[in-house]
């Protein structure tokens, strides 16, 4: 598995499996993110969010919906890209770092968390869902 690095990132796909993507980790970057690119879309997310998100879903107890919606979207309630937005969460509201950019949370954080070992994907053609291993 490559290590999460810009020189050594992360080539993973999209829940439905439709889309690939590219990930790692910049600590050096202000502040410290999980960058992804998408096409040729660059999204950063908190460097924290795989292991947050793991953390929520281990209390969550249960599956629960991605829920993908775009920033400009209202993301469903009871959702994970809800809870990446809630004020409650522990960033405190967004955690992607992106104006204009901070929505798609579960479609791009939830495969990270997979590859690392701390969740459950569903990878079905739609409404995927996510538990805690």
């Amino acid at each position: 598995m490559a290590k999460g690095t810009k020189d050594d990132p992360w080539t993973l796909k999209t829940p439905p499996g439709t889309s690939d993507i590219t990930l790692w980790r910049d600590p050096d970057a202000s502040p410290p993110a999980l960058v992804c690119v998408a096409g040729g879309t660059e999204l950063r997310y908190h460097i924290s969010a795989p292991e947050d998100l793991a953390a929520m879903l281990k209390a969550h107890d249960d599956w629960m919906e991605l829920g993908n919606a775009d920033e400009q979207k209202e993301a469903r309630p009871g959702t994970i890209e809800a809870w990446a937005r809630a004020p409650d969460n522990p960033k405190r509201g967004w955690y992607g770092l992106k104006k204009g950019l901070r929505g798609r949370f579960a479609n791009y954080v939830t495969p990270v968390a997979e590859a690392l070992g701390l969740v459950e994907l569903e990878h079905n053609p739609k409404n995927n869902r996510a538990r805690a291993k």
